[in-house]
């Protein structure tokens, strides 16, 4: 990501600030993927602004297949959309804003997946 943690975290002083600096971002860079994978078990997400200007969080949850024998699992599909003032108040209430975190490190805990650095088997 571009924007340094500072320039988002500042934003999150002013509904409106914060509203343009999602709004820049998404046109900047359409949308955030991230994902957690491990030997057993992955998780990916991808974040978009919709035309309403909602964020929405699609995650796709699934097993991954050990043995050639293991039957295949389908993947678990959920679609989470929030306001951008929801997404800025649930950072506020959250306290990311005091961690060393950035966007993507937000959007991430949002969707639920953990950090690859703090879960490798």
């Amino acid at each position: 990501m571009t924007e340094s943690n500072d320039e988002w975290k500042e934003s999150l002083k002013s509904e409106k600030a914060f509203h343009e600096f999602i709004i820049n971002y998404f046109k900047a860079h359409k949308e955030l993927t991230g994902t957690y994978d491990i030997p057993s078990y992955y998780e990916h997400y991808v974040v978009r602004l919709d035309n309403s200007d909602g964020i929405i969080i699609s995650l796709t949850t699934g097993m991954n297949q050990t043995s050639g024998n293991a039957p295949m699992t389908l993947p678990t599909k959920e679609k989470e959309k929030m306001s951008i003032e929801d997404f800025r108040t649930l950072i506020l209430n959250k306290k990311f804003a005091d961690q060393n975190m950035s966007l993507a490190d937000v959007f991430q805990t949002v969707a639920g997946v953990p950090s690859n650095k703090d879960n490798r088997s």
